[in-house]
């Protein structure tokens, strides 16, 4: 499942986030990826020891728990605190897959990857280039959203951002263990969630939204971990 999640952020939050992150001391990205990742990511990257990405990243994570449609497409068991990149001079991330663990930042508790979530705090008219790429079995697309919006998509998906040719293009990343493993059940659950929600605005709470609403909850009981 691809989605985009629109104003995660508000765009004062934005402009303030973007205020420090301009001011943060930055290191080469290359050094926090997998000896393969590391061979084709170039770009930058705020250390998660830094207090100032501690406090970003708990802004960012707070704002996604607190946004309707990422719980619902996501089902969020646990979220790693963001981290924060900068595309610039070229920079960019070839085609690579997330690795399926990923550790804790302070506890080292280990966390599954089922979802990655990007957050764009740059303006697509701000920087030229620097377009996520993320490949499914319904081919390659391409993704550069507003300052404030998310993407979600899933972790096994092979991706890539392109080079920015010009300009800076800052973002938000991070990872889901979602109470949901399976892809294709957590997609189920989404459309038959937004279905339910359409349905109420038009028939209120009928009987049928109740039955529905019951097959969503049996539903998610039966897959959740």
């Amino acid at each position: 499942m691809l989605l985009h999640i629109p104003q995660v952020l508000s765009k004062q939050h934005v402009a303030e986030i973007r205020q420090q992150l301009q001011a943060a001391p930055w290191q080469a990205g290359a050094q926090t990826a997998g000896a393969q990742a590391a061979k084709v990511k170039h770009n930058l990257q705020l250390s998660q020891n830094l207090a100032i990405a501690q406090q970003l990243a708990q802004q960012v994570k707070e704002a996604l728990l607190a946004h309707p449609l990422f719980v619902s497409a996501v089902l969020p068991k646990q979220l790693l605190l963001p981290l924060f990149n900068c595309y610039q001079h070229g920079g960019h991330f070839g085609n690579h897959v997330d690795g399926a663990i990923q550790y804790e930042a302070l506890t080292r508790l280990p966390v599954r990857t089922d979802v990655s979530t990007t957050v764009f705090l740059s303006e697509p008219e701000d920087y030229e280039g620097g377009e996520l790429v993320v490949e499914d079995t319904y081919g390659s697309h391409e993704v550069k959203l507003a300052a404030g919006d998310a993407i979600v998509y899933p972790a096994s998906s092979l991706h890539r951002v392109e080079p920015v040719i010009e300009g800076q293009r800052f973002a938000a990343f991070l990872w889901s263990q979602s109470l949901v493993k399976d892809n294709s059940q957590r997609q189920l659950l989404f459309d038959l969630d937004m279905t339910i929600i359409r349905l109420r605005q038009q028939l209120q709470d009928s009987p049928d939204i109740l039955a529905l609403t019951n097959h969503y909850h049996n539903l998610l009981r039966q897959w959740a971990e």
